[in-house]
């Protein structure tokens, strides 16, 4: 009886036990499930910032085009109006000289007006002369006329008594003949002078009328282009007053996008950060099997070698292998993305790769070392579960408090940081990928004389400056959070 009893008791124990086990693993997954949960939210609003800070950069750029053009339109148009200027100013110099010129010429056709009034007034006295001359040749033909003309005269000759009397007579008439006929010239010459005199001046006065003419005109001309030209440098000057607004207002929309910029980055550090800690939090609960071997494409291959290369190309081959243990443990853990390329990849974690040092070594082909590390660990080879690495500097900066140093880089699983750090950190584990939560970055950059020196700097990315009082430096990626450690 008493045994079944005991029996009895001892099920009854082995069920609860089974029943609490049951209750604890059901729990244990909705835990996780929920950490998960908040994890994909903080993932989705860390997408959102992120296209938010694509689509802002996107308009700063296409605002920083839109200026260049205008400073280009700015730089044109002050060429521009400097040429117009200087038209405006020979036209001015040329109008100057026209005026001048016509001046004279003004000078020179009074000066002819002048000459034609007293040439006039000789005429006019000419004229009384010709008139009073023709008056007495009329009388005189007249009176010739009414003795029977010319032949009267010779009539005359008759009534010589003698010899010496009609040669008297004869010459008194030749006489007569002769007075007639010079005056007669004389007043025709004075006639013909006259009317040439007045046909010069006319023909003179006519060509500085003609020349006159041609000046106006000129200077017509260049009065035109002389407007012309202003309204040209008017317009000019209107359309640099525009494109120099349009400058102003492309200041004041980029500095407005900078604060925007500024501002989505301080939010994707606290999402990020945030992230971090829901993943260390949800790590924390178990750990992970990174370890095995992994069917890596010759692509792959090549990109674990390039980066292995850029990261510890200068380091022993045992540093080369814990690179690379790094990136196939996270590319086993769940907290990672689960192929090689977007892994390193990774929004904001190897800086190698964001500075094309990896692309430039796979242009060029990796050395063999570096491939025969690769190969290494896909095969499965491990040095240790680490899931991140940085310099020693950068790891004592930020209070890493357990890490392990292979080379020049520390390498640790979890970012477990010291509140007495130097780089403020405390005493919370954060999660892979995230190098400190947000209160834990520091206030300033540290002073770059007290980064510690590589041993091949040449073959080692160096450090970044350290992050902003605001955010951590290296913010972590939509999967995970986190640098890769290559600092």
């Amino acid at each position: 009886m008493r045994k079944k009893i005991l029996s009895a008791l001892l099920l009854i124990t082995v069920l609860f036990g089974q029943l609490s086990i049951v209750s604890i693993g059901s729990s244990m997954d909705e835990t996780i499930a929920d950490m998960e949960a908040q994890e994909a939210e903080t993932k989705e609003k860390i997408s959102d910032l992120e296209k938010q800070t694509k689509e802002t950069q996107d308009a700063i750029n296409e605002l920083n085009e839109q200026k260049q053009q205008t400073q280009n339109n700015v730089s044109s148009l002050q060429d521009q109006k400097s040429d117009l200027q200087d038209t405006v100013d020979d036209y001015s110099d040329k109008l100057d000289t026209l005026s001048a010129e016509i001046a004279d010429t003004e000078s020179a056709m009074a000066e002819v007006s002048a000459q034609i009034v007293e040439l006039n007034a000789k005429l006019q006295e000419t004229e009384a002369l010709r008139k009073e001359r023709y008056e007495s040749l009329k009388k005189r033909m007249q009176m010739i006329y009414e003795r029977g003309g010319e032949e009267s005269l010779l009539m005359i000759l008759f009534d010589a008594k003698s010899l010496k009397d009609f040669l008297t007579l004869y010459e008194y008439i030749n006489d007569v003949v002769v007075y007639d006929q010079t005056k007669i010239a004389e007043y025709q010459a004075l006639v013909d002078s006259i009317a040439a005199q007045v046909a010069e001046i006319e023909l003179k006065e006519a060509e500085l009328n003609e020349y006159q003419a041609s000046l106006d005109e000129k200077h017509g001309e260049l009065a035109d282009l002389t407007d012309t030209v202003m309204g040209q440098l008017s317009s000019t000057n209107s359309a640099l007053s525009s494109e120099r607004s349009k400058l102003d207002d492309y200041e004041k929309q980029l500095s407005e996008l900078d604060e925007k910029m500024k501002s989505l980055e301080s939010q994707t550090a606290a999402a990020q950060a945030e992230l971090a800690k829901q993943i260390a939090e949800r790590l924390a609960l178990t750990k992970e099997d990174t370890s095995g071997s992994y069917a890596a494409s010759a692509s792959e291959l090549e990109w674990l070698a390039a980066t292995i290369q850029a990261e510890a190309g200068g380091e022993s081959y045992t540093g080369k292998l814990a690179v690379g243990s790094v990136i196939m443990n996270r590319v086993k853990s769940s907290a990672f993305p689960n192929d090689i390329v977007s892994v390193i990849t990774q929004n904001m974690q190897f800086a190698s790769y964001r500075s094309g040092k990896v692309e430039l070594i796979i242009a060029n082909g990796p050395n063999s070392t570096c491939i025969q590390a690769a190969q290494e660990v896909l095969d499965g080879a491990r040095v240790g579960d680490y899931l991140f690495f940085m310099t020693q500097y950068w790891a004592d900066y930020y209070g890493i408090s357990e890490y392990t140093m292979i080379g020049n880089h520390a390498f640790f699983y979890r970012w477990v940081t010291n509140k007495k750090s130097d780089g403020g950190g405390s005493s919370e584990e954060s999660a892979p990928g995230d190098p400190a939560p947000q209160e834990a970055a520091p206030a300033e950059n540290p002073p770059e004389e007290a980064q510690p020196e590589q041993a091949q700097p040449e073959e080692t990315t160096p450090p970044d400056a350290a992050p902003p009082e605001e955010a951590p430096q290296e913010t972590p990626p939509e999967d995970s959070g986190g640098d890769a450690g290559s600092e």
